[in-house]
């Protein structure tokens, strides 16, 4: 089979040949339909991520596919089950093994490049704003990097979970995406002073940020007393330094956010969030935003629309 892999350390990834796996005791094989890419899977082909795999492994965390085999001793999903996993690597390949357990059966109606598309970016922002900042309705919700992979699906949960939302992002282009799933106010990180229009419209009560770098220093001064700020992850390339005394000063929290983090310590936070969201999408209340379906063969193209911010939404391999 083909399959997008990193052979060693400091090495780009490549499409090469290996053979189909075998799923071993609590594993199925997936015949994989539709990949979603992750600015994870970036930083994970750098070296840089904060859960690496050891190198030769197949890029691609989340997929949507066939089940086609069990492991010994594995009772399901059937073969011939369609399903959504979050394996956290493997998924850039015609087939992959993955934990049983992780399986998540998909609804009817519901595409591949949906699947593969839902469930890091909404579990991200779900959990996020659900779990970690126990947003309420009426709240103010600052959404950094709205048009992209995790901050599109935040607008959409903001909103479902009833708060005003401001949406930020770089260009009209980008914004009226925004605009689109849902976003009260937008505000383009191009042009306008992020500080000053936030403080415009009352504060933030919470700030959801993957972005980091300069647009996080912006939104930490435009928050509200006991506002939330959660961190998602560092597309700028700038983890940000955190004041210690302007937390004390405006009683601020700030709320780590590792979604994957809780498959090893707390997973039924995720599996009850995917059911409420899948619950949500079978009710046409969310509807992913793909920007880019490309052929494994276009794997690096992929890759780079994320690193260049060119995507919006998510950017699905279709093996």
């Amino acid at each position: 089979m083909r399959a997008f892999r990193v052979t060693g350390a400091g090495r780009p990834a490549a499409l090469t040949e290996c053979p189909v796996p075998d799923p071993g005791a609590g594993e199925i094989r997936v015949r994989i339909e539709a990949c979603g890419l992750n600015f994870a899977d970036l930083l994970m082909e750098q070296g840089k991520y904060q859960d690496m795999p050891e190198p030769p492994f197949t890029l691609g965390m989340e997929v949507a596919g066939v089940v086609d085999a069990l492991g010994p001793g594995t009772q399901g999903p059937a073969p011939g089950t369609r399903v959504a996993v979050f394996g956290g690597q493997g998924g850039l390949a015609e087939y992959g093994c993955f934990p049983a357990d992780r399986a998540v059966p998909l609804p009817d109606g519901m595409s591949a490049a949906d699947a593969a598309a839902f469930q890091i970016a909404y579990g991200t922002s779900h959990v996020a704003l659900d779990h970690r900042a126990r947003m309420q309705p009426g709240e103010t919700l600052l959404v950094l990097g709205a048009a992209g992979g995790v901050g599109l699906t935040a607008v959409e949960v903001g909103k479902l979970m009833g708060a005003t939302v401001i949406a930020c992002a770089r260009g009209a282009d980008k914004l009226e995406i925004a605009r689109q799933a849902g976003a009260d106010h937008l505000l383009d990180a191009k042009t306008e002073d992020i500080r000053a229009r936030v403080r415009d419209l009352g504060g933030a009560d919470v700030v959801y940020d993957p972005v980091g770098g300069e647009q996080w220093q912006a939104a930490f001064r435009a928050c509200k007393p006991e506002a939330r700020l959660l961190p998602i992850g560092f597309a700028s390339g700038e983890v940000p330094r955190i004041p210690a005394n302007h937390l004390l000063v405006k009683n601020l929290s700030v709320l780590g956010v590792y979604w994957g983090g809780y498959m090893k310590f707390r997973p039924e936070v995720v599996t009850g969030s995917l059911r409420t969201l899948l619950g949500w999408y079978q009710e046409g209340r969310l509807k992913p935003h793909v920007s880019h379906i490309l052929p494994l063969e276009n794997t690096r193209e992929g890759l780079e629309l994320l690193r260049s911010r060119q995507s919006t939404g998510k950017v699905v391999i279709t093996p």
